[in-house]
Formats: structure tokens, sequence, C-alpha cells
């Protein structure tokens, strides 16, 4: 691998433009829908209802698909690793079948709008692949192949691809798509502000009274007034519908680096094996491709990061000698527990409220379909696929209900096993440059970070969401909560929800 300096950020927000900044509002507001989230969910929901007349807002606590969106690895797929086969079993073919029509009708409605607007957002078709190096996963290959040619797709079991390495088996479906999100995503705002729509950057929304009108409150005390309200937040910031409990988050990494461009894979590639790897290209310049993989996932604030980027790194490089990686940086995934979006009205006794997440990693035509869902459901417009993306279903809570104890019992591992006194514990002295640990102080456990120059600083080492005990990720400089995702700077500022709140500042 050569060695160059690495951009520790992601090649999607480096090389989109920057977008016009839209300031929070000034004062109280009123709306037909405000969308609390400015990733792809929540621009494309406002942009759909924006093409009906009506009056949106996108409130957005940071910067427009600089979240979540702007660290994935833009893959827009309906060919979802190894899904169809276990919503055949446990949806039977129909709901196989309305997935797969979901997600591919999403990709379809992107190519629209990229047309209709004339989007330059690096957009080329390909092929998506889920392959196997092992033997051991030719019969679940071959299985999700006829699972998804049975939902109709039209997926083929093959042996050979273009990778530099041989595979055992692969699952391919043709007329995918790869593209520069960010890309497409400022461009579908800028034409949201142009119909009239409004986006406000730097508003976290802080609380929600339902009703008629629901009214958010934001953290600069400004009211929001809406007919109807839809949280696009990727993992929900209310707690009401209890999703908390049907949510398991976990955060990925992602290397990317220059290759000669006719060594570089048109397709794009996933493997469960080896914790995941996922890889594919994208245009760059001079001859090259970024190359782009992805995998080492894990929970939150439960792993070495540096070591796990570093096995990423040394995986691209013996896969694809020559590679000059030159970026590196995570994205965060939420899984539902019973394995398909949440996606729909909000809770049971919901009548203005809607969400949308649980997207499993496969946000981009997840993203699309939920914003077009939605919409019609907002325009009391009849869906094939509501019921089955529907966030108040039981029945299939019940039915993986393993799946479902065992994200409680890791959660309430956490949150009880964080409340036990410590034999012993580190002390501040223990504390490295650009490192961070949990210490007891006066009684009281603070998140302690050391910054480079040796200075320490300390805030409350309970997340602000629901009391976990936060850890330290040194590769990205970040207090990360493991029962519910929750990121936090090392001065308690919120980088990622489901927290609204900062952590608090200890005097140590």
């Amino acid at each position: 691998m050569t060695a160059q300096t690495e951009i520790h950020g992601s090649y999607w927000l480096e090389t989109a433009p920057p977008g016009e900044p839209t300031p929070p509002p000034s004062g109280d507001i009123a709306v037909d829908v405000a969308v609390v989230g400015g990733g792809i969910a929540g621009l494309c929901t406002a942009w759909e209802l924006v093409q009906q007349g009506r009056k949106v807002a996108v409130l957005e606590a940071g910067r427009l698909a600089a979240g979540v969106t702007g660290h994935t690895t833009a893959k827009l797929t309906a060919l979802h690793t190894l899904t169809y086969d276990h919503l055949r079993r446990t949806r039977g073919p129909t709901g196989a079948r309305l997935y797969a029509e979901s997600q591919s009708a999403a990709i379809r409605h992107a190519a629209d709008i990229v047309d209709e607007l004339g989007i330059d957002c690096d957009w080329e078709e390909a092929a998506a692949y889920t392959y196997g190096e092992q033997p051991r996963l030719l019969g679940k290959l071959q299985a999700e192949a006829e699972a998804a040619r049975e939902a109709g797709l039209a997926a083929e079991f093959v042996t050979e691809t273009e990778l530099p390495f041989s595979v055992a088996g692969a699952v391919r479906v043709t007329e995918q798509v790869q593209f520069h999100p960010r890309k497409y995503l400022l461009a579908l705002a800028e034409d949201l502000r142009r119909r009239g729509g409004a986006v406000h950057e730097h508003t976290r929304v802080v609380g929600l009274t339902e009703g008629e009108p629901c009214v958010l409150a934001t953290d600069a005390g400004v009211s929001v007034r809406a007919d109807e309200v839809v949280i696009a937040t990727h993992y929900p910031v209310f707690d009401r519908a209890l999703l908390f409990t049907r949510l398991s988050p976990r955060r990925e990494l992602v290397v990317a680096g220059t290759i000669d461009e006719e060594r570089a894979p048109r397709g794009m590639y996933i493997t469960p094996e080896q914790n995941t790897r996922s890889v594919r290209s994208a245009p760059y310049r001079d001859g090259k491709r970024l190359l782009i993989v992805t995998g080492e996932h894990f929970t939150p604030g439960t792993a070495d990061v540096e070591e796990r980027f570093a096995r990423l790194s040394a995986w691209a490089a013996s896969h694809f000698p020559g590679v000059a990686i030159s970026h590196r940086w995570a994205t965060q995934d939420n899984d539902a527990t019973d394995s398909v979006p949440l996606v729909g009205p909000f809770w049971l006794g919901s009548r203005h409220t809607y969400v949308a997440t649980g997207f499993g990693g496969w946000g981009l035509s997840g993203g699309i379909m939920a914003g077009r869902l939605i919409s019609d459901l907002l325009n009391g417009r009849e869906v094939a696929w509501a019921g089955l993306y529907d966030p108040r279903r039981l029945l299939s809570v019940v039915r993986e209900g393993a799946s479902f104890l065992k994200h409680q019992a890791q959660v309430a591992r956490h949150f009880v096993g964080d409340r036990l006194p410590a034999v012993t514990g580190p002390s501040t002295a223990d504390i490295p440059r650009g490192g961070g640990a949990v210490v007891r102080v006066g009684g009281r456990q603070c998140a302690v970070h050391r910054d480079e120059k040796g200075e320490l600083q300390a805030v409350s080492a309970r997340c602000t969401h629901m009391g976990c005990l936060v850890a330290f990720n040194r590769a990205e400089q970040a207090w990360e909560c493991p029962c519910h995702g929750s990121r936090f700077a090392p001065d308690g500022q919120i980088l990622q929800g489901p927290a609204v709140r900062p952590l608090e500042q200890r005097d140590i």
C-alpha cells in the first residue's frame, strides 16, 4: 500500500459543493408538514410533499446530508446481502415480493429525478453482487438467488466475477446504481427551496407535542407548528413509540483510495464473511478510480476502532495490490430486530406523526422509498407495501422474538453493568494524549479526555438519552453510547442522536 496522508473524513463531504447555508428560523413558524432530519429520508420526503403543494420545513440539527447519508458507501440497490431468503421464510413470498418491488421502485424513481433535474452526481449503472469466498456460504447464496428471483429481481447465481480474487459463488442483480449521494441530495434541497420549501440547518429539535397542530420545540427556543410531523433522524429522537426497543445500532468503517482505472471493479460487491466486506469504485480523475471498502461493523463504544481500521486497510491492500488509501471514515446504521425498516405512523395512537428508521445499512434505497411512502400516506393514497413497513406491526416482532430478546439483553447488560461498582479502574494519570476513559472522580463517573496538548476535559459519563455509560472511540475522537448509539464530541456536544442534550461538563 502506498504510504500517504489519510484524510479522516468522508470523501462525499470533501468533494460535494458546500451548498448554500440555511440558518435556523428566526422566530416561531407554522407549516403544513415539518420534517425533522435532513438526510436522504427527510429530504426525499420533503421534496415529494413540496411537489404536491404542501408547505414544508426541513429541520436539520447539523448540515444537510452530512450525517449518516454523508458517510455511506453510496450503493443504490435492491440486493441487500442475504435478505430475500430470510423474508421468504419470515414474511412469505408476498412479503419478499413487496420488499423487492418497493426497493426497485425507489431506484427507478431516483433515476427519473436525476433526469428531470439534470443532477450531476456521478450516476453509474452497475451490477450488484452478494458473494462468498468460502464454499460453506454456497447454500445460502443459492437460496438467496432463488428467493430474489421469486421476489421479482433479475437475480442469478454465478461463480465468476471481475474481482481480482476467486469466489465460491455470488448472487448477481444487474441494472443497479452507484452515485455521489451528497451531490444528489444538495440538488434535491435546492429544487425543494426553489419550489417554496424551507430548510433550516443547525436547528436541533428537542421536544414534540402531538396535537392539532403538532408543536416542535428547538434548542434555540423556537416553536414550529405543523399539521403533520415526519421524524427522519436516522434513530428517532423521541421515545414514546418505544422504537428504541426494536432498533440495534451498529457502526461500520470505510477506507478509500485510488486505484488504476483498468484494475478497479465496476460492480458493487458485498459479503457477510469476515465481519462484512463491501467493495465498489467511484469516478476519480487522471485514469484512476476511488476504491471504497467497508466492513468491520461493531456496536458503538465496544471496539478498538484503530485496530479495525488497520485490519480493513490491510484487507484492501492484500486484495487490491497498489491501492493508495487516502480516506477513512465511519458510518452508523440501525437494524430493526425484525429485519424490515420501520416507515409509517409513529406509534399506535399516531394521527399526525410519522417515522422512517431501521434501514439496516440500506438507507439510500430505503430513504427514497420512505419519502414516497410517507408522502402517499399523508395524501391518503393506498400503497401496496405500507403494511410491510408499518412501525405498528406486532406479529413480526413476535415471530422474530429471538432477535428482539437478544437486543434487549445486550442493552440490559450495559445498563445494569454500568451501575455496578468497579473493583479497579483507570485514573486520569492513565489517560494518554488523544485518549479518553471513564474515571470515577468524587464518587461520580466522568468521561475524561486528554487532548494532544495534554490538557484534560471532563464531562458526565452518562448518555443523556437513557443514562447508559459512554466509552471513548479514540480513532474518531468521540464518546459513544453502546445502548442506542448516541455519540458525543470530547467536550460533550452531540455528534449523533438519539440524544438531544449534550453531556454535562464536570470539574475534576
